[in-house]
């Protein structure tokens, strides 16, 4: 009986850490390893273009939308990073708040 109390209580407090995660973020845990995933490969991809001329553009996803920003070169700069980040794999949106140097 005392085992079975135990079992239950350990029950109760992980279900309500699962959902506190889910609520603070708004993402349950898949939700958020798999926005992770995607900013890494997206990170990855840009790093890995051109020599690496997109490393300093910041990268951010929620619930698959990937949220480019920072300052690069030029407008091809901005435009190949949006289509960088638009194929990798799980993104659904990417929103590009690039800015192009000498440009406001």
């Amino acid at each position: 009986m005392n085992r079975a109390v135990s079992y239950f209580g350990v029950f109760v407090l992980f279900v309500f850490v699962a959902v506190g995660c889910q609520s603070m973020t708004g993402e349950t845990a898949g939700e958020n390893v798999s926005d992770s995933s995607i900013t890494s490969a997206v990170k990855a991809k840009l790093a890995g273009d051109r020599v690496g001329t997109l490393t300093q553009v910041g990268v951010e996803t929620v619930r698959k939308t990937v949220y480019l920003t920072g300052v690069v070169p030029s407008a091809d700069d901005k435009r190949r990073a949006a289509e960088i980040a638009r194929n990798a794999d799980g993104v659904k949106e990417v929103v590009n708040n690039l800015q192009v140097r000498g440009q406001p």
